[in-house]
């Protein structure tokens, strides 16, 4: 496979993990929520880098229109497998989403009250984060495999 998950997301996940570590060596329920936090997110952001995210690597050089000349066919064929499956599994990706926001939100409670701004500032930007998953970042990788179905076909 030479297509990879973009570099920006790949630096935002890292950096959300440091903060998430942050979160918890702060200690007291700000530490122990922050666990929650990473006990839900962890193997979330494992499926979103095995399939959510990888045909993501292969949206700029499609919307250039050359992605025919440069997109191998086995290259097609495993961003189209990686598509199907995230949408195969889009509702229970939108559950872990809830769950993760719920336990974000009572990190957000936790932090606040033992004074953690920056922990705060992480909570809402993580759920933000979700949010562009869900409405940005899931749909355009589900398209880039219906594209490459698409292109596939008109061959």
């Amino acid at each position: 496979m030479s297509f990879a998950i973009p570099e920006p997301l790949k630096v935002e996940h890292a950096r959300l993990h440091e903060k998430l570590e942050a979160a918890i060596a702060k200690g007291g329920r700000t530490g122990e929520r922050a666990c929650l936090v990473a006990e839900r997110i962890h193997p979330h952001f494992v499926a979103e880098e095995e399939f959510a995210m990888p045909p993501l690597g292969l949206l700029a050089i499609l919307a250039r229109g050359n992605g025919n000349k440069v997109v191998t066919q086995e290259d097609q064929i495993a961003a189209r497998a990686m598509a199907d499956r995230l949408a195969s599994e889009m509702s229970r990706m939108l559950s872990e989403h809830k769950q993760i926001v719920d336990a974000l939100r009572s990190l957000t409670t936790a932090a606040e009250e033992e004074g953690h701004r920056d922990v705060v500032d992480f909570a809402e930007a993580l759920m933000l984060h979700a949010r562009t998953e869900e409405q940005v970042l899931y749909p355009a990788s589900i398209l880039v495999g219906r594209y490459l179905e698409l292109m596939g076909s008109v061959r």
